[in-house]
């Protein structure tokens, strides 16, 4: 591409963010009850897939079974078009269309959708879309691609969203693919926000998680990796879990036993040991592939692939993967 065209791209996409961002109708900044987005701090949340059929295109109807499956498993909220929802591989068209359908069988379920993008129009536009579909919260990855942006420009950019919404917003750490860090400073900057919720923890760090919960405990710190369940429950906090693809029924069912106060910390050993189980026979294959095959076969059908740019399983995988459930399936409960 020459320099013309880019520039002349750059001009117009200036153009377009500066109508958008001018109509924005800014949300109150003076500080009111906090609001969390869900009636319990300590919950299970699962990070949803987004199902495709084999053409790769957004099934709607599969959709509406993996809602129906996760309320089935206990699960509190979902979360749709995280990192385990594939969300860059979806236009904003599509997005929207997911989250319409996710909205249309929540349940008694709470809904988390992603909205977050590199710019800040179409992010503000995908978090508007699901205020205005009634989703009871955000969860806003930073501007990924770019290298660490400064505090003051990240700083820019949740304000401008957070004057532009009114839903409470969960700001996505996940540095290991983001490339980008929520830090101490940039929550401290957002608290004057009463619609500041929390985070969504999926660093795996558990160091940089104990401050997370030192410096805020007002706020809902959840734990994005099974690792740090352990310190969010004992905090009072809750969790948003990819493995609840697989597994919504066990990672309900650590919930279920703490709030009957009975030996929750098993049953998180129980989905460790059953995660121990289908690495052992992942044989490769990508994340996405074996979370909607195993996600498939647990639910009896319909079978859910991956979208590009991940491949789909072979016949070998799809023989380990499943062989690998079978044993886990049999573990005594």
């Amino acid at each position: 591409m020459d320099m013309n065209r880019r520039e002349a791209i750059g001009l117009a996409a200036g153009v377009a963010a500066a109508g958008a961002l001018g109509a924005a109708a800014p949300a109150a900044a003076q500080m009111g009850p906090r609001r969390l987005g869900s009636k319990e701090k300590v919950a299970y949340w699962v990070a949803t897939i987004t199902p495709c059929d084999s053409k790769g295109q957004f099934d709607p109807g599969a959709m509406k079974a993996v809602m129906e499956w996760h309320q089935k498993c206990g699960a509190d909220g979902v979360v749709v078009l995280g990192t385990s929802g594939e969300f860059p591989s979806f236009s904003v068209a599509e997005r929207k269309l997911v989250t319409e359908t996710a909205m249309k069988h929540k349940g008694n379920m709470n809904i988390m959708v992603g909205p977050g993008t590199p710019n800040i129009v179409e992010t503000i536009d995908l978090a508007k879309h699901a205020q205005s579909v009634g989703a009871d919260g955000l969860l806003v990855i930073p501007p990924f691609y770019f290298n660490q942006p400064p505090l003051e420009g990240l700083t820019d950019y949740y304000t401008k969203l957070f004057e532009a919404v009114s839903i409470p917003i969960n700001l996505y750490h996940i540095p290991g693919t983001s490339e980008v860090s929520i830090t101490l400073d940039l929550l401290r900057n957002m608290m004057q926000y009463p619609h500041l919720a929390g985070i969504k923890d999926s660093s795996g760090d558990p160091e940089g998680f104990a401050q997370f919960l030192k410096n805020f405990p007002e706020l809902n710190m959840r734990c994005g990796t099974s690792n740090n369940l352990i310190p969010a429950v004992e905090a009072g906090m809750g969790a948003i879990l990819a493995d609840g693809n697989p597994f919504s029924d066990k990672c309900a069912d650590i919930f279920k036993a703490y709030r009957a106060k009975g030996d929750w910390k098993a049953k998180l050993a129980h989905l460790r040991a059953a995660q121990g189980i289908m690495r052992d026979h992942n044989m490769g294959a990508n994340t996405y592939a074996q979370m909607k095959y195993v996600l498939s076969l647990r639910m009896g059908g319909p079978m859910m692939y991956a979208r590009t740019p991940y491949p789909q399983l072979t016949d070998a995988q799809k023989a380990s993967i499943k062989a690998g459930l079978d044993k886990v399936m049999a573990m005594p409960a």
